[in-house]
């Protein structure tokens, strides 16, 4: 049975662990300040992909998605601070996430990986290639919130945040998933309704609070190696106002638009992400083999 709302938090079940061991990825575990941070690893020959997800994702929710690049790239994919299997606490902005991706790559001896983030984890992706100690191969930010002092907030509420934890602390359903994400396979709004329990509400809250402190447009400005930038259509988070912005921050990036996707972009619009994402992927993997021969 699930635990009450008031535990901020369900611990990950056995029958969630036997479901991670069925993914054929291996967990893998790292320390940042302290904490046991877990990631996903897909394995496979190519180059390490970083994947880091958005304010309620768990690692676990994007196996349908970097499943398929296991021929081209291994795939990690992190349980942020205060998600999934990953200890909470700290601080909960992008740089001390960041900080997190940086100590993976160290430990894992991750050489120049490609670094794929959604949401929050694009602000964490910007912000790593920024830090300046780390040197991806290639930046992928996916409809990043263009929020920092200054400018518009976030166009999902903090309430709406609160409300969606709660229902997962109490057991919700697919069904009640789907009111609030209509364009989701169905395997993908049960996946969510296991999971989101076990994201933290201090930590969800904290972060979307550091949303409106810091901006990404600093960060995307400052990342000197190759990036994407790829955006949904339909985003209420990055308007085509916004993605212009983006743009004159970062004139040499790649700029690409799914058309029929909202925020949530490789879960509203699959085929169309992932034609994008192929292509970012084919043209830097293209470029490092060349300058390998």
């Amino acid at each position: 049975m699930p635990e009450s709302a008031e535990n901020r938090r369900i611990p990950v079940s056995d029958c969630q662990r036997a479901e991670l061991r069925a993914l054929g990825a291996e967990s893998r575990w790292v320390e940042s300040e302290g904490r046991r941070l877990h990631l996903l690893d897909y394995g496979g020959e190519g180059p390490a992909l970083l994947v880091l997800p958005g304010i309620t994702s768990p690692a676990i929710t994007w196996d349908f998605i970097v499943a398929p690049l296991r021929d081209r790239v291994r795939p990690l994919v992190m349980d942020l601070r205060g998600r999934g299997l990953s200890d909470a606490g700290g601080s909960y902005g992008a740089p001390d996430f960041a900080a997190d991706a940086a100590a993976a790559v160290d430990q894992l001896e991750l050489e120049r990986p490609l670094v794929l983030g959604h949401s929050l984890g694009a602000r964490i992706a910007a912000a790593l290639a920024a830090r300046g100690d780390v040197e991806p191969g290639l930046t992928i930010c996916v409809d990043p919130p263009l929020t920092g002092p200054g400018r518009a907030g976030y166009p999902t509420s903090r309430e709406s945040f609160e409300a969606q934890l709660d229902a997962g602390y109490e057991g919700t359903t697919g069904d009640e998933v789907a009111a609030s994400y209509p364009l989701w396979p169905r395997p993908e709004l049960l996946l969510r309704a296991r999971w989101v329990g076990c994201c933290e509400r201090d930590a969800v809250l904290a972060t979307y609070d550091r949303f409106a402190e810091e901006d990404f447009l600093e960060w995307w400005a400052a990342v000197a190696g190759p990036a994407a930038f790829i955006s949904g259509g339909a985003s209420p988070v990055v308007s085509a106002e916004g993605a212009a912005e983006a743009r004159e921050a970062n004139p040499g990036a790649s700029y690409a638009v799914v058309p029929g996707a909202g925020h949530m972009v490789p879960w509203d619009n699959l085929t169309g992400f992932m034609s994008e994402l192929d292509q970012a992927l084919e043209t830097e993997l293209a470029a490092a083999d060349g300058a390998g021969s």
